[in-house]
């Protein structure tokens, strides 16, 4: 024992080889070897937690798929659709502010809104003005008219009357054309006591246009554009308007107002369908409140002088109404009117078949031979005389006279053209010529009440027209 300790004090190394390698008697446990129990708890407890961890994610990434899946069953979404989006993603990679990229989800956008559009026939209020425009043209209306002298004002009587040139305007609805014309519907007021009227289209180019016929009662007219004085520019640029249904018009339903607001040019409104079948109380000739017996659209989408004769459509592009400025109050907002285009598109295709007029000059324009009246609404009422011109007085040796006219007999129509008052039978006589025959549509007393006939009249010269109350 104290040779060991000896040794070991002498050379400590060796001693440390020695119990390092042999027992010698004196073998210890090896300090490694609780090292490596002490390491084996760590490393299992390390696992545990690992599996534990492990598990908890399995757990959870079942758990949140589950739930995604859910979602998206519950939504519609299917993994065809996220395989789609991952396809387009891919596809469209690269620059994510690129120019192409974003051109290109935009019109992915356009598409589904213009898909869903079209299932459903409706379009925004840019769309509908885009697709309506080319078919809405500006009518300027020019005559000249009779105005009073400034210095009768003030007692200098005798002085004669001025001419005096006037200007208005309006707007009209390309509807068709035939093999010589392009036609377009309008208001009567619009094109009334015109001496020249002038189309201009989406291009600005202005052509002259003539009348096809009218309609003075329903305040419809239709005009006519020569064929071969419109260029093949214009027409590349132009097209008929499409019609619609005014019978399905709902109140609340969006509509979108086009015309010649104020001769500023084409302008858009829009508004609503305030109103359908309205009724209008109207200022006779004699100025007496008249219920109107024809119904209209009322909207609150701005209607303007210029706007007369304008396209009312809905959200599908098609013209559903006519619009009217005449019966359009400027003492109210928001009360504009449109003649449905269910009662004015019978009364558009017999104007549209009608001949075309051309003013005849003023020294070859034929008139009647008759001395002539505007019956009254009141004297209708109290007295059941048709409404019409009254024949007051025969013009002796006048077509009027061969034709077998007679006082009392009421002219409701000429050539099929209706005739309400004595300015409208004068105005479709400029068209006439004197030697022409034209045909009266009489209300005349038979048996002590009015029957309707008519009689075939050549027309006479100008010698006795003078008179304001003359035809």
């Amino acid at each position: 024992m104290s040779e060991y300790y000896n040794n070991y004090s002498q050379n400590p190394y060796m001693g440390n080889q020695n119990m390092g390698s042999e027992n010698n008697g004196l073998h210890t446990p090896e300090p490694s070897a609780p090292k490596r129990r002490k390491s084996s708890g760590r490393a299992a407890r390390t696992a545990k937690k690992i599996g534990a961890i492990t598990l908890s994610a399995v757990l959870f990434g079942g758990v949140a798929a589950g739930t995604f899946q859910g979602v998206n069953y519950l939504t519609g979404y299917t993994a065809a659709q996220t395989e789609e989006s991952a396809q387009s993603a891919s596809a469209g990679s690269g620059s994510a502010g690129s120019p192409a990229q974003n051109s290109s989800a935009s019109a992915g956008s356009q598409t589904l809104q213009t898909a869903t559009a079209s299932d459903s026939g409706e379009m925004s209020v840019a769309d509908v003005a885009d697709y309506v425009m080319p078919s809405i043209v500006s009518i300027t209306n020019r005559s000249v008219q009779e105005v009073q002298n400034y210095f009768s004002m003030f007692g200098y009587y005798g002085m004669q009357p001025q001419a005096q040139e006037t200007e208005s305007v309006g707007s009209g609805i390309i509807i068709g054309q035939n093999d010589s014309e392009l036609l377009i519907a309008t208001n009567n007021h619009v094109v009334e006591g015109a001496d020249t009227l002038t189309v201009s289209f989406i291009d600005n180019q202005a052509y002259e246009a003539n009348l096809k016929g009218t309609d003075a009662e329903n305040d419809l007219a239709v005009i006519a554009v020569p064929l071969t004085n419109i260029s093949a520019d214009t027409m590349a640029q132009i097209k008929p308007a499409t019609l619609g249904s005014s019978d399905d018009l709902r109140v609340g339903e969006q509509v979108v107002a086009i015309g010649n607001a104020l001769g500023y040019g084409q302008s858009v409104t829009t508004g609503i369908v305030s109103a359908t079948n309205r009724t209008l109380t109207e200022t006779s000739s004699d100025g007496r409140p008249v219920q109107s017996s024809a119904s209209y659209i009322q909207t609150d989408a701005a209607i303007n002088p210029g706007n007369s004769g304008g396209a009312l459509v809905n959200m599908k592009g098609e013209v559903v109404g006519i619009n009217s400025a005449k019966l359009a109050s400027t003492e109210v907002e928001g009360m504009g009117y449109a003649i449905p285009v269910s009662r004015a598109s019978s009364i558009i295709s017999t104007l549209m078949n009608e001949s075309t007029l051309t003013k005849a000059a003023e020294n070859e324009r034929g008139t009647l031979g008759i001395t002539a009246a505007t019956v009254p609404a009141s004297v209708t009422e109290a007295y059941g005389i048709p409404t019409g011109v009254y024949v007051s007085d025969v013009t002796e040796g006048s077509g009027a006279q061969a034709a077998g006219l007679r006082r009392g007999d009421v002219i409701t129509a000429l050539d099929g053209r209706s005739v309400t008052d004595v300015s409208q039978l004068q105005e479709l006589l400029q068209y006439y010529k004197a030697g022409q025959t034209v045909n009266l549509t009489v209300q005349s007393i038979t048996d002590s009440a009015y029957a309707e006939k008519t009689v075939s009249l050549t027309l006479s010269g100008q010698a006795d027209s003078d008179a304001s109350a003359k035809a």
